[in-house]
């Protein structure tokens, strides 16, 4: 079992074999009061608090990456986020000798089991935090635990809490076994501890329904403990799993697994709910056999997220944070990427980011590419290893969704039904307030996309219900959310893209406008052929969209001012003043002057 264990795991220490340092989950606060995450060295246990640190000041910054480097625990000479560059160079092919496929999933369950228990430490608290007498700590559940439930032995331990086994003493539980992840009160020592406890219930309660999402049953409080019951999982981790396999997974036997991570993940991405921790220790199989289904769990550093919102507290484990969670603005495609590592991992038993210590960690995530050329990589089918690089991107704009990789040539089966993908909405939501010389740019570009991009784009259509002349309007897109509506997406306020759609309530849109208006040239551009896909499109856009344009007209298009003219001045043909196949493809990619919508509070 292995239920809800806590956010940490502490570094491994060295046993004179490899040095290597364990996966830790680490949260910093964005607040500059507080003291930055410390690198972990071999030998030295490490636990950092668990819980997501809320940022308080607002965000004048120009950069989507607001407090720069010196606000990073990453060391000095990190460069800006690549979704601002190309993909950086590897800044080392291989730093140290390749670790052994399973040494720090050994190392975890040793010191889960008691061998070499770490010793616990936590980021200071920011100067000035209440005083804990100050604290509200009651929470409104049930108090009437102990009547309700009879625990049974522990089976997990975090560094504010503990899981064990129990079973119902009444009610519809009655005599059915459960988890019970039990939060010492103790060690809430300030308000933000209080409130990730509720949100972490909200966020249980919120998501129900999903089979691959752990069942929340009860929270209880007293005294002492909150208590937060769940259904039981008794077929381990897919770490252990993992392990019990040398490291390594069969492709067939690592699609069964993506598939439900994917699918679960989906879900909570349109709801409005990014994990943050995605990583085998946090999904638990049913039962003990091969075909079980798998729970995600774990919502203790999970957070509602509005559209259009980034974050900017880092939150999660070493091995699995994107790039641009430790650059601190990020959205529901740092879990994308954690779901990258996990598949790399499954299907060559390495991980793709490795160094001795955290910092070095962040580095290679930062700077590095993972490994395609060792064994078995050659003898990995090239559509695995092109969705592990479609994850893998840096570039967070350039990574594929939850849905998209569901569709991708790798996994896709047209039997299994597609879940909707919260990226349309944002996306054409955005077409509706472009300019038209902008969507004309993007009515070539839909005309010249592969087959892959128009299934994943027409499944997306009929999850919309078209009408019998085959339009849809703002009616089909609320319909079709409203009948994924949870409570988790109307606390993250998903319903309120729809506002932004409302010209849709007076027209019709038809399939191959709504291709234009669904597109993501960000996500093409990462395609092998992207370069091809680029040039038909100016083709059809030569004939259909291209006009004279000056350079004052471009810049407008683009919302960018007179400094920009220099070198807008390239992307015109002096010939006859309209754009060259630079500039059309430059004007799709847009100018990253992104404003910041950075939660404060």
């Amino acid at each position: 079992m292995g239920q809800c264990y806590g956010k940490t795991i502490p570094t491994n220490e060295n046993d004179g074999t490899t040095g290597e340092a364990h996966t830790t989950t680490m949260v910093v606060s964005a607040n500059q009061n507080q003291t930055p995450l410390q690198p972990s060295t071999p030998g030295n246990g490490l636990t950092v608090k668990n819980t997501p640190a809320r940022s308080s000041h607002p965000s004048p910054w120009p950069s989507p990456f607001p407090h720069g480097v010196s606000a990073s625990p990453l060391p000095a000479g990190v460069s800006p986020s690549p979704a601002r560059a190309s993909t950086p160079r590897r800044f080392f092919r291989r730093p140290f000798p390749p670790p052994s496929p399973a040494k720090h999933i050994k190392a975890s369950l040793a010191k889960r089991l008691g061998v070499g228990k770490p010793k616990e430490s936590t980021i200071p608290e920011e100067h000035g935090a209440e005083t804990e007498q100050s604290l509200d700590k009651s929470f409104g559940y049930g108090k009437n635990f102990g009547a309700k439930y009879e625990l049974g032995k522990e089976v997990g331990r975090g560094h504010f809490g503990h899981t064990c086994s129990a079973r119902g003493k009444k009610g519809d539980l009655k005599d059915h076994p459960v988890a019970v992840k039990i939060i010492s009160k103790a060690k809430m020592t300030t308000a933000i501890a209080i409130e990730d406890v509720r949100r972490e219930v909200k966020i249980l309660k919120a998501l129900s329904g999903h089979k691959h999402l752990v069942k929340f049953c009860d929270a209880c409080e007293d005294a002492n403990n909150v208590y937060i019951v769940m259904e039981l999982c008794e077929g381990g981790e897919l770490l252990d799993r993992i392990l019990a396999r040398g490291g390594r997974y069969t492709e067939e036997d690592a699609k069964a697994i993506i598939v439900q991570i994917l699918s679960v993940v989906a879900f909570c991405h349109l709801q409005g709910v990014v994990h943050r921790d995605l990583k085998p220790e946090n999904f638990l199989f049913t039962s003990g056999s091969d075909d079980a289904d798998m729970k995600l769990i774990d919502f203790g550093l999970s957070d509602f997220i509005r559209p259009e919102e980034r974050l900017n507290d880092i939150v999660g484990s070493a091995y699995y944070v994107a790039p641009e969670v430790l650059h601190r603005s990020y959205s529901l495609e740092a879990d994308i990427w954690s779901i990258g590592v996990i598949t790399y991992i499954l299907l060559c038993g390495s991980r793709p980011f490795w160094a001795r210590t955290e910092s070095g960690i962040f580095r290679a995530v930062l700077r590095s590419d993972p490994n395609f050329d060792d064994l078995p990589w050659p003898s990995v089918t090239p559509e695995a290893k092109d969705f592990v690089k479609r994850l893998l991107n840096k570039d967070y704009r350039k990574r594929m969704t939850a849905v998209q990789a569901l569709m991708h040539p790798w996994l896709r089966n047209d039997s299994c039904p597609v879940p909707l993908d919260i990226l349309i909405y944002k996306l054409v939501k955005s077409y509706l307030h472009a300019t038209p010389f902008k969507r004309a740019a993007l009515k070539a570009l839909s005309k010249a996309l592969t087959e892959d991009e128009l299934v994943y784009l027409r499944t997306q259509f009929m999850l919309l219900e078209p009408s019998n002349d085959g339009s849809v309007s703002l009616d089909n897109f609320r319909m079709a959310l409203g009948r994924n509506t949870t409570d988790a997406m109307r606390e993250s306020r998903v319903p309120d893209v729809l506002s932004a759609m409302e010209s849709l309530a007076y027209r019709k849109m038809y399939f191959e406008e709504f291709c234009a208006a669904a597109v993501s040239t960000h996500q093409l551009e990462a395609l092998e052929g992207w370069e091809q896909i680029a040039s038909t499109a100016f083709e059809y856009f030569e004939r259909e969209g291209n006009r004279v344009i000056s350079i004052e007209e471009l810049a407008r298009e683009l919302n960018v001012g007179p400094s920009a003219y220099t070198f807008l001045r390239d992307w015109i043909r002096n010939s006859d003043g309209k754009l060259s196949l630079l500039g059309y493809t430059k004007f799709l990619h847009g100018v990253t002057l992104r404003s910041t919508n950075t939660r404060h509070h």
